[in-house]
C-alpha cells in the first residue's frame, strides 16, 4: 500500500491510499480536487481548521474510502445525504465540529461495514432511531456524546434485534427514549462483550442496571452520571470485575448500602464516584483492597460511622479523597493513616470531633485540606506549617481556638484560606505570608484592632472577607493598591471615617459590602469608572491547582433581604453593593445610576437626603434596590417601572411625596410594605390620590385646589387680626404708662432730629 504521512506539514503529494494531514492549517478549498484520489482508503484531516459546509460532498466520491477522520475542525451544516453512499466505510469520526440538523437514518442503515462511528461534540437535532443499526453486524464502537441536548434518541423499537456485539457504547446529553419514560436501552441486555458504557445526562429512569455488570465481565469503564436511576446497587458475588478501572454513577438517586465486598469484586479501580446519591450505612472496609485507587468520591450521601482504617492505610495511591456532606464521625483520619500521595482531602460538612489528626502528617503531598463545618476543637497545631505545598486550607465553622501558631508563616503557597466562624483571634501572626493569596475568608473570627496592615502586601488578593469581627479605625487608603480585588466584605465591624477615595482605583470590583459599620460623610466615589462594570472573573490560571481552587471560592452576600451563597458560575454573574446601616449623609451620587451590571444595591439605614435618582432607571440588571430608612424627599421617578429585573424594592421610612409609580411590569408586584412610612405618598397600593373617592379623606397632595385657597384666606385674616390687636395693645400700654411713653419719645427724638419737641 502506497502511503504518505503529511502530519504537521503542507499538503503535497500524488493520489494516495492513505493521507494523514493531522495538524495542518488548510484553506477551505484545499481538498477541492480530492475526488480525483479514487484509490484513497484512509483520510485523516484532524485539527486542520476547515469549516466549509460542503467539505463532505467532495469526499462522497471516494467510494473506496474505509477510514475517515474529520476531528476538531469547524465544519458546519448538516451531514450530506451523499455520505450514505460511502458503503466501504469501516470507521467514521466527525467529532467536535459544528455539524447540525438531523443525522441521516440512511447513514446508519446503508453503511453496513461500519465498525466504528463517532458523532460526538456537534449540534445534531431532530430524532434518531438506533433501529437503523440493526444490520450493522460489524459494529463495535458507537459514540455520540456532548451534543448540546438537542437530539431525541429512541432505542426501544420492538421490531429490531441488533446483530452486533458492541465493545463501546456512549450516548450522552440527549433526550433518551422520550416515549418510553426514559428507560435504559434494553438492547444492552443482549450485549456481552462491552468494555465501555457511557450514558450520562440522558434523564434515564428505573432501577440501577445491575445486569450490566453481571453480563459483561470484561467491562472497563462505566459512566451513568446525572440520571434518575434508583433502587439499590448490587455486585455479582461470584465474579471479579478485574478489568474495571473507572466507575462513575454520581448524581442519581441510588439507595441502600454499598456492597461489603466491593473492594474484592472491583480490586483494580482507579476512579470511583458515587457522589450525590442516597447511599447510607458505613464505608465498606474492603475498599482497602483497592490499592490502585487514585480518586474516591462518596460526597453528598448519608454515610455514617468512621473512615475505615484499611482505606486510610492501604489505599496508598489515593490522590483525591472526597467524603464531604455525609454524617461521618470520629477522628478526621484514623490513627495509622498512610496516604502519602494524597493531594486533595475533603471531609467538610460531617460530624468529626477532636483535634486535627496528627496522622495527617503522613500526607506530606497535601495541596488542599477542607475540614470545614465539623466539630473539631483545640488549636491549630504547630506542625501545620510542615505542609510546604499546601495551596488551600479550609477550617471554617469548627470549634477551633487561637492563637494561630507562628509556623503558619511557613505556608508559602497558600492561595485559599478560610478560617471563618472559629475563635482564632484576636490577631493573625504579622509574619503570615499573603503575597500570593487570592481568597481570604476570616469572618466571625473575633479579630480586633485596626485593619490588618499585613494585607497591604496581598497584591494578588481577589476575595477579602473580614465580616463580623471587632475591627475598628478607618479603612486604609492603601486598599486601592490591591488592584486585583473583586470582592470586599467588611460588614459588621466598627470601622469609622469616610469611605476611602482610593476604592476608585479598584476597577474590577464586583461585590462591595461595607454595611453595619460606623462610616460617615458623603458618598464621593466616582463609581462610574470603578466598580461593577466587569463581572466577577479571574485572570490567574497558571496551574491546575489554582484553577481548581478558583472553583472552590464561595461568597455570602445579602440580597433580596436574605443571605445568599454565590459560587462557581453563579458568582461570575453576581454584582452588588451594600452600604447600609452606617451614618452616611448627603445626596446619592448620580454615578450610581450608571452601574449597569449591578444586581443588588442597598443604601438603607443611613442619613441620605435629596431625591431618588432618575438615573436609577439605567440599572437594567438590578434585582434588589433598598433605599429605606433615610431622609429622601420628592417623588419616586416613574421611569423606574422599566427595571424589568427588579424583584425587591423598598423606600420605606423616608419623606417621599407624590404618586407611587404605575402598577406595571415589576412594580405591579410591590405592595404597601415597599412604601410605608412616607405620609405624603399616595396612589396604589396606598390610599388613592383621587378626590372623588366615596367619602374618603383626601390624601396629602401638592396640587392647588379650592380647599387650599380657603385655608390661605383663613390664614391671612387671622394674621391681619393678630397684627391689629397687637398694635392697639401697644398704644394702650403707652397711653396708660407715662414713664415708658416719655422714654419712647426721647428715643425717637435721638434718631429723628426733626421730630417736634
Amino acid at each position: 500500500m502506497e502511503a504518505q504521512n503529511l502530519s504537521s506539514n503542507q499538503l503535497e503529494g500524488p493520489n494516495l491510499e492513505v493521507l494523514d494531514l493531522l495538524g495542518n492549517k488548510l484553506a477551505n478549498d484545499a481538498l477541492s480536487d480530492i475526488a480525483r484520489m479514487t484509490s484513497l482508503m484512509a483520510l485523516d484531516i484532524r485539527f486542520c481548521g476547515l469549516s466549509a459546509s460542503k467539505l463532505l460532498e467532495g469526499l462522497c466520491e471516494l467510494r473506496n474510502l474505509e477510514e475517515l477522520h474529520i476531528i476538531g475542525n469547524g465544519v458546519w451544516g448538516p451531514l450530506p445525504s451523499c455520505s450514505c453512499n460511502m458503503t466501504s466505510l469501516r470507521a467514521l469520526d466527525v467529532q467536535y465540529n459544528n455539524f447540525s440538523g438531523a443525522i441521516p437514518s440512511c447513514l446508519l442503515n446503508n453503511l453496513k461495514s461500519l465498525e466504528y462511528i463517532v458523532l460526538s461534540g456537534n449540534a445534531f437535532e431532530g430524532s434518531l432511531s438506533l433501529a437503523s443499526l440493526a444490520n450493522n453486524s460489524n459494529l463495535e464502537v458507537f459514540h455520540l456524546v456532548h451534543n448540546r441536548c438537542r437530539l431525541e434518541v429512541n432505542t426501544e423499537d420492538p421490531t429490531w434485534f441488533p446483530s452486533f456485539q458492541l465493545k463501546v457504547f456512549s450516548l450522552s446529553n440527549c433526550e433518551l427514549n422520550k416515549d418510553a419514560n426514559g428507560v435504559i436501552p434494553r438492547f444492552l441486555k443482549g450485549q456481552y462483550d462491552l468494555r465501555g458504557v457511557q450514558l450520562n445526562h440522558n434523564g434515564m429512569t428505573g432501577n440501577f442496571p445491575n445486569w450490566l455488570l453481571d453480563n459483561n465481565v470484561n467491562l472497563e469503564r462505566l459512566e451513568l452520571i446525572g440520571n434518575k436511576l434508583s433502587s439499590a446497587f448490587h455486585l455479582p458475588s461470584n465474579l471479579s470485575l478485574a478489568n474495571m478501572w473507572w466507575f462513575d454513577v454520581s448524581t442519581n438517586i441510588i439507595e441502600g448500602e454499598l456492597p461489603s465486598s466491593i473492594g474484592f469484586i472491583l480490586p483494580n479501580l482507579e476512579f470511583l464516584n458515587f457522589s450525590n446519591n442516597l447511599l447510607r450505612g458505613g464505608i465498606p472496609p474492603s475498599m482497602g483492597n483497592m490499592q490502585l485507587l487514585e480518586s474516591l468520591d462518596l460526597s453528598n450521601n448519608g454515610f455514617t460511622g468512621e473512615i475505615p482504617e484499611t482505606l486510610a492505610k492501604d489505599c496508598m495511591s489515593l490522590n483525591t479523597l472526597k467524603l464531604s456532606h455525609n454524617n461521618l464521625q470520629g477522628q478526621m483520619l484514623p490513627r495509622y493513616s498512610n496516604l502519602r500521595n494524597l493531594g486533595y482531602l475533603y471531609l467538610n460538612n460531617n460530624c468529626f470531633r477532636g483535634g486535627i489528626s496528627p496522622s495527617i502528617l503522613n500526607c506530606s503531598s497535601l495541596m488542599v485540606l477542607d475540614v470545614s463545618h465539623n466539630f473539631l476543637s483545640g488549636t491549630l497545631p504547630n506542625w501545620i506549617g510542615d505542609f510546604q505545598y499546601l495551596g488551600g486550607l479550609m477550617l471554617a465553622s469548627n470549634l477551633l481556638g487561637g492563637p494561630l501558631p507562628y509556623s503558619f508563616c511557613n505556608l508559602k503557597y497558600l492561595n485559599y484560606l478560610d478560617l471563618s466562624s472559629n475563635n482564632l483571634g484576636p490577631n493573625i501572626p504579622p509574619c503570615a505570608n499573603f503575597a500570593i493569596m487570592r481568597f481570604l475568608h476570616l469572618s466571625n473570627d473575633t479579630l480586633v484592632g485596626q485593619f490588618p496592615e499585613f494585607l497591604s502586601k496581598a497584591s494578588s488578593i481577589v476575595t477579602l472577607d473580614l465580616r463580623q469581627n471587632a475591627l475598628s479605625g478607618e479603612i486604609p487608603g492603601w486598599i486601592g493598591s490591591l488592584r486585583n480585588l473583586r470582592v470586599l466584605l467588611l460588614q459588621g465591624n466598627n470601622f469609622e471615617g469616610s469611605i476611602p477615595l482610593d476604592l476608585c482605583l479598584l476597577k474590577d470590583m464586583s461585590i462591595l459590602d461595607l454595611s453595619n459599620n460606623n462610616l460617615y460623610g458623603k458618598i464621593h466615589l466616582s463609581f462610574e469608572q470603578v466598580i461593577f462594570k466587569l463581572v466577577y472573573r479571574y485572570r490567574y490560571i497558571e496551574t491546575a491547582l489554582i484553577t481548581y481552587i478558583i472553583r472552590l471560592d464561595e461568597v455570602h452576600f445579602i440580597t433580596k433581604n436574605r443571605l445568599e451563597s454565590y459560587k462557581g458560575n453563579i458568582l461570575n454573574l453576581m454584582s452588588g453593593m451594600d452600604l447600609s446601616q452606617n451614618n452616611l449623609t448627603g445626596f446619592i451620587p448620580p454615578e450610581l445610576g450608571y452601574l449597569r451590571e449591578l444586581r443588588a444595591l442597598n443604601l438603607s439605614h443611613n442619613h441620605l437626603i435629596g431625591s431618588i435618582l432618575g438615573t436609577f432607571s439605567n440599572l437594567q440588571n438590578v434585582e434588589s434596590l433598598d433605599l429605606s430608612y433615610n431622609s429622601l424627599t420628592g417623588p419616586i421617578p416613574p421611569q423606574l417601572t422599566n427595571l424589568y429585573a427588579l424583584s425587591i424594592f423598598s423606600v420605606t421610612h423616608n419623606n417621599l411625596s407624590g404618586r407611587t409609580p404605575d402598577r406595571k411590569n415589576q412594580f405591579g408586584t410591590f405592595e404597601e410594605a415597599s412604601y410605608r412610612g412616607n405620609p405624603l405618598l399616595c396612589g396604589p397600593p396606598l390610599t388613592s390620590c383621587d378626590v372623588s373617592d366615596q367619602g374618603l379623606e383626601r390624601p396629602p397632595s401638592f396640587n392647588h385646589t379650592e380647599e387650599d385657597d380657603s385655608w390661605s384666606e383663613v390664614f391671612l385674616w387671622s394674621f391681619a387680626g393678630s397684627y391689629v390687636v397687637a398694635f392697639l395693645g401697644v398704644v394702650l400700654f403707652l397711653y396708660l404708662n407715662s414713664y415708658y411713653r416719655y422714654m419712647l419719645f426721647n428715643l425717637v427724638r435721638k434718631f429723628i432730629p426733626s421730630f417736634p419737641q
